[in-house]
């Protein structure tokens, strides 16, 4: 026997996985595919890495069954997270919405952490190595996988499936954790790219690209869920984060609301305005809520050339329609290349809540992005792959 597990991806969840393991006195191998742990880690949040979110709970994931991840929760909590990286010297600071971002330090210094503590550990990461079987006789797991070009083997009573999701394929991202599930007759929901920019074609297309570049705050929402940050207009249609957590929630043919004024209403402004200054143009007016390309390309739809006090009972209906109530019906998204996380995944109903063990085949864990729980924007997905890969260890 090689080792008591053997863990194939080492991102978030893995190196986790790992390190836990190591506090337990468990020899694990950690096999990925790239060059180097933690790939993904590395290029987060700028490579600043946004590696938890004070307010994560189970509320901010999507899954098939939401309750799902609340025993990973309780099992390793957002204060266990804050807890660990300080033990290393990594203290967080938060920027908006709780977003903790290492304190004069970067995503290198949270890779380092675990490529450290494996060291110490005597866990050893086997890079470049690209998995190519897995074989279970019931009691042992068999890996093969080839490095250099030669192939090679290792044995371990459990085997950790963190090889992560489908977004980003230039980073090395793999589908080798869906197709295991699939060989094995474990049910998959529907996979689609998440927190990822959503494009615009047709007629509105090119008033979309006038305004590339531009940023403004908007509360975005569909039927079943609003966020409220910054949208950011690009040549090809939507970005910014309002954009990237509401593609989460999107599904193709639907359209999607933006309140281009959250908490003020346009027609008070105006009522307001035309009795200080009813002369005062509407571009005028405008230009003092948005950037001026913002303004200018509202001419498309607004008066902006009428006054104030001019307004009739109609433009002000208009008015108050497009700014709280602009509706956008996307094209589609920028796919997988551009997304951050994976919608969908293994089915959590084929794993334990309690120890993420496949409820099939015994000694097969499956943790991270790669499981149906999808968080939003702002350190949520790194939080379940923290916890995710706590969970696994406790029970290799």
């Amino acid at each position: 026997m090689d080792a008591d597990a053997i863990i194939i991806g080492a991102g978030a969840c893995g190196l986790m996985c790992a390190v836990q393991a190591g506090y337990l006195g468990k020899k694990v191998i950690l096999l990925e595919k790239g060059e180097k742990p933690g790939a993904k880690i590395l290029i987060s949040g700028g490579g600043r890495c946004n590696y938890t979110n004070l307010y994560a709970t189970d509320e901010q994931f999507i899954s098939n069954n939401k309750h799902f991840s609340k025993s990973a929760f309780t099992q390793w909590t957002v204060e266990d997270t804050v807890g660990f990286f300080e033990t290393y010297g990594i203290t967080g600071m938060e920027k908006t919405l709780g977003q903790l971002f290492p304190d004069g330090k970067n995503a290198r210094d949270v890779v380092g952490v675990f490529t450290s503590l494996c060291s110490d550990f005597d866990q050893q990461i086997i890079c470049g190595a690209d998995v190519s079987g897995v074989e279970n006789n019931g009691e042992i797991f068999t890996v093969s996988y080839a490095k250099n070009g030669k192939s090679r083997e290792l044995k371990a009573p459990k085997l950790v499936i963190a090889a992560g999701g489908l977004p980003i394929p230039k980073m090395g991202a793999t589908d080798f954790a869906l197709r295991f599930a699939r060989r094995h007759g474990l049910n998959i929901i529907e996979t689609a790219p998440a927190l990822v920019p959503l494009t615009i074609t047709g007629k509105d297309e090119d008033w979309y690209a006038q305004l590339s570049g531009n940023s403004v705050f908007c509360e975005v929402s569909n039927d079943r869920i609003s966020f409220e940050e910054n949208i950011l207009f690009t040549h090809w249609g939507l970005s910014g984060p309002a954009i990237l957590q509401i593609s989460s929630f999107w599904r193709r043919g639907e359209e999607i609301n933006i309140n281009l004024l959250p908490r003020q209403n346009i027609t008070d402004l105006l009522e307001q305005e035309r009795r200080a200054n009813g002369k005062l143009l509407l571009s005028t007016f405008l230009g003092r809520i948005y950037p001026k390309k913002f303004t200018d390309a509202l001419a498309k739809f607004l008066p902006v050339e009428k006054q104030v006090a001019s307004l009739t009972k109609a433009d002000l209906e208009n008015i108050h329609q497009t700014i709280h109530l602009f509706k956008v019906k996307p094209a589609g998204d920028k796919g997988y290349d551009k997304a951050e996380v994976m919608r969908g995944g293994i089915d959590t109903a084929e794993l334990s809540s309690k120890t993420l063990e496949c409820k099939k085949i015994s000694g097969l864990f499956f943790g991270g992005e790669c499981v149906d729980v999808t968080g939003w924007l702002g350190g949520y997905n790194f939080q379940w792959a923290w916890a995710s890969g706590f969970v696994i260890a406790q029970n290799l």
